[in-house]
């Protein structure tokens, strides 16, 4: 079965924010492997989603901000 890549806003955020990626993972404490999967477009848990939140600064009701819920065309 191949897993559907979903698209996120994260590396878009992350560069516009100057954050490097391994300032980010080491902030979120999640592996460079991880976020750069994350950023490729592969699925997370929502746990890790709220860390990867939580070291960007924003809030929950924020999340589609960087991670929308309904894909854009």
């Amino acid at each position: 079965m191949v897993e559907k890549l979903k698209k996120n806003k994260l590396k878009d955020f992350r560069k516009q924010n100057l954050i490097s990626k391994s300032e980010l993972a080491r902030n979120a404490e999640i592996s460079l492997v991880t976020l750069d999967r994350i950023e490729k477009g592969f699925d997370c848990r929502l746990s890790t989603k709220r860390k990867i939140l939580e070291a960007l600064g924003l809030d929950l009701d924020e999340k589609d901000i960087v991670f929308p819920e309904k894909e854009s065309e």
